[in-house]
């Protein structure tokens, strides 16, 4: 079996749970390929002293691989998927950050889930994708045009509000006034559109959420809409510019460009382990129905 490996240290937190990684990958003689930039900091800490192939960019990894292993939270997962891209490798991560509702793999049991992961005991769950354009084309945007989780627009250098004419399959919904705006997939239902009053979907949903941020008309409330849908942003206010982000990579658009959101070509497969299903995740991770009468 052959494995890309990416990741991020966490100073003492971490150090352990890379070594019985790779510890564990050793023993059963997995071939490990360690992003650069990554298996600098583990030689540098001294976690590592034996010399691995590396991978720079998406175009080294290809079809010869097997898995990619994510070690860290789930913002680690979502700079993965940037190095994964089209080429169907499945990502498995191991949580060693906090919440870690993407990253499944716990500290407390890597070696049985990893072994999970080498008998091929496990599924693959296909996460859709956002893919932004911008009309004229913006060059900040860039080749990295696509999001798992979600595409946001929000104000920039004003503690103003900012308006976002919205536009569904070129229909004309809504005018949001508000801080911002969060087009979200099911995957990332469970992150910052949660936070702003968005619903959750399950992974195999085939649909968006639409979330505002802070509205001021208070009726705007979170939208469900299909996954084949067409959204048409146009974001006006005091200031010329303001922000976008895809995931954690963010631009600086001005206000006479148009946003375009529509699904990606392209899916992102994450390696599901049956003990740690989406639902098993909600109760233990979100509390989901947590009572203390119960």
């Amino acid at each position: 079996m052959k494995i890309a490996i990416f990741g991020q240290y966490y100073q003492n937190d971490t150090r352990p749970i890379i070594k019985d990684i790779f510890l564990f990958l050793k023993k059963n003689h997995v071939e490990l390929v360690i992003e650069a930039a990554f298996l600098k900091i583990l030689c540098n800490e001294q976690i590592l002293k034996k010399e691995y192939a590396t991978f720079e960019t998406h175009s080294d990894l290809d079809i010869s691989f097997d898995l990619m292993i994510s070690i860290g939270g789930d913002g680690t997962i979502l700079r993965a998927a940037t190095f994964v891209r089209g080429s169907g490798i499945p990502i498995l991560g191991i949580n060693a950050g906090r919440l870690g509702f993407l990253a499944k793999v716990q500290k407390d049991n890597i070696e049985e889930f990893l072994q999970l992961v080498l008998d091929q005991k496990y599924t693959i769950s296909e996460r859709t994708l956002l893919q932004l354009e911008c009309e004229p084309n913006n060059p900040s945007i860039g080749t990295l045009n696509f999001a798992l989780n979600e595409v946001s627009v929000s104000r920039k250098d004003t503690t103003s509000m900012i308006t976002i004419d919205t536009y569904l399959n070129g229909e004309y919904l809504t005018s949001y006034w508000a801080d911002g705006l969060i087009i979200a997939t099911p995957t990332g239902s469970t992150g910052y559109s949660l936070s702003c009053g968005g619903p959750v979907l399950t992974p195999d949903v085939q649909s968006w959420v639409v979330t505002p941020i802070a509205p001021h008309n208070l009726n705007a409330r979170p939208l469900v809409i299909p996954d084949s849908t067409e959204i048409r942003l146009q974001v006006s206010g005091r200031e010329a510019n303001y922000m976008v982000s895809l995931d954690s990579r963010i631009a600086t658009l001005n206000r006479n460009e148009t946003l375009v959101i529509r699904k990606n070509p392209f899916t992102i497969r994450m390696v599901e382990i049956p003990e740690e299903s989406f639902l098993t995740t909600l109760r233990s991770k979100l509390l989901w129905g947590e009572d203390k009468r119960n």
